[in-house]
């Protein structure tokens, strides 16, 4: 029997995992095994819900062992090291409990074919201080720790307002003036746009739970982005709009702002200025792991990717694959797939009609990427996008309700290819059932 190896589980590599035990472990035509770091798995584009209490990963993760259960693929927890093409085996790095006690060693997995679908993460550009000063959103791990960092801060600040509302109108003003919670964020694509509309509306929530008098008011986001305007991926004048929205919440937004190098609480950008903050989220960029070199031979890029052919292989090696992020795949106009979420649901399946089409000796067919536009969601405050116009040169521009329920509809896009029409269904009902049960905030 012919060994599938699938490293890496994130949107694509899951979906993909999904597909092929479907097809080929269900019926004993193939071992399929998901490799990945973590237990669970989180479509990475809800983690800035996760950093803001919005939504709990608790409730939204998903066992891969216990999805692959259901599916007929077995799951490995670990992180590759390295590839050994000629014995065709991937290496696993050891894994460690809390404590720092050895919990399984370093393991060789055997592969006939191997997809490396190990997804990308944030760029710090090599900037001084940041890896030690900074907040990154790449996991559901750091978007907790980012979550708890602004409870605690929001704490701090209501105990203060409390102990102070004793003292002159005056006073208290000057204290509300200087005791806001700075929040900065690097980086204008979508997810540090999302991730400040996503403050301001928790932050209008927070009074509700016991911390004191506090509204949109007591948040002071600034926003930074090396660019000349946010959101480069959309229109100008959505960027505008979203630019608007931003400013109307109260975010402080700094374009054409390139920041050299991060110390403790403040960013210090290329012109010298000073930006202070109690908390500080990198949100710029993203690029591959350097895992990629140790990958024996294998062609990659300058940001670590691995280049791919139009039948998803790798340019050295057609019994591996590469998918998502870390893919670097030329479309026809001379550039890259962008790394975004609808790429790689879309190279997932068309990864696993090739695969399907090596085991029964068919010719595989070059993957087209089909950009069906850009959505970003502002919260509960609108979102906007645009989106592809198949009977038109120029895409159709969304906003409001439609733009909100066309954002929500990738999430399940994504939930459909893991679980199928019923379960969806169920999903949706239950998701409506806890808005009623649970507060609107994990605060916890």
């Amino acid at each position: 029997m012919k060994n599938v190896v699938v490293i890496g589980g994130g949107a694509g590599g899951v979906e993909l995992a999904t597909f092929l035990g479907n097809k080929l472990g269900r019926k004993g035509k193939a071992k399929i095994t998901l490799v990945d770091r973590n237990a669970t798995h989180l479509w990475k584009p809800l983690l800035h819900e996760i950093a803001t209490g919005v939504l709990d990963d608790g409730v939204d993760s998903l066992s891969y062992r216990a999805h692959g259960k259901n599916h007929y693929f077995s799951f490995e927890q670990g992180s590759i090291t390295r590839i050994n093409r000629e014995q065709k085996y991937v290496e696993l790095a050891p894994i460690y409990g809390q404590e720092g006690d050895m919990l399984v060693i370093a393991r060789r997995i055997p592969y006939d074919y191997l997809v490396l679908a190990i997804g990308s993460k944030s760029n710090d550009f090599n900037t001084k201080g940041v890896a030690e000063n900074c907040i990154f959103l790449d996991s559901s791990e750091q978007a907790l720790r980012f979550q708890r960092k602004v409870l605690e801060l929001f704490l701090k600040f209501s105990e203060n307002r409390a102990l102070d509302d004793i003292g002159e109108e005056e006073f208290k003003q000057k204290l509300i003036e200087e005791h806001k919670v700075n929040i900065a964020i690097v980086g204008g694509g979508a997810t540090g746009v999302e991730l400040t509309a996503e403050l301001y509306h928790a932050t209008e929530d927070l009074s509700s739970y016991g911390y004191g008098k506090i509204d949109n008011s007591c948040l002071q986001v600034t926003l930074v982005e090396a660019g000349p305007r946010l959101l480069p991926a959309l229109p100008e004048d959505l960027s505008a709009a979203v630019l608007d929205e931003l400013k109307d919440m109260g975010a402080n937004v700094k374009l054409g702002t390139m920041i050299t190098e991060a110390q403790p609480n403040t960013l210090i950008t290329k012109d010298g200025e000073e930006i202070k903050a109690d908390l500080i989220v990198w949100a710029a960029g993203v690029r591959t792991s350097k895992v990629t070199h140790n990958f024996d031979g294998l062609e990659i890029n300058h940001t670590n990717q691995l280049v791919v052919k139009e039948t998803l292989q790798t340019t050295v090696d057609e019994s591996i694959f590469a998918i998502g992020d870390c893919a670097a795949l030329t479309q026809p106009n001379g550039t890259l797939v962008p790394p975004r979420a609808q790429a790689a649901h879309q190279m997932a399946k068309a990864c696993a009609k090739n695969i399907f089409a090596v085991f029964d000796n068919k010719p595989l067919k070059a993957f087209k990427y089909n950009d069906k536009g850009t959505l970003v969601s502002l919260s509960s405050f609108t979102a906007l996008g645009s989106l592809t116009n198949k009977f038109g040169k120029n895409p159709l521009t969304v906003h409001g309700k439609f733009a909100q329920f066309a954002y929500v509809s990738l999430y399940r896009m994504h939930q459909h290819a893991l679980h199928g029409c019923t379960k969806i269904g169920l999903i949706i009902l239950v998701d409506k059932i806890n808005r009623y049960l649970k507060p609107r905030l994990k605060l916890h």
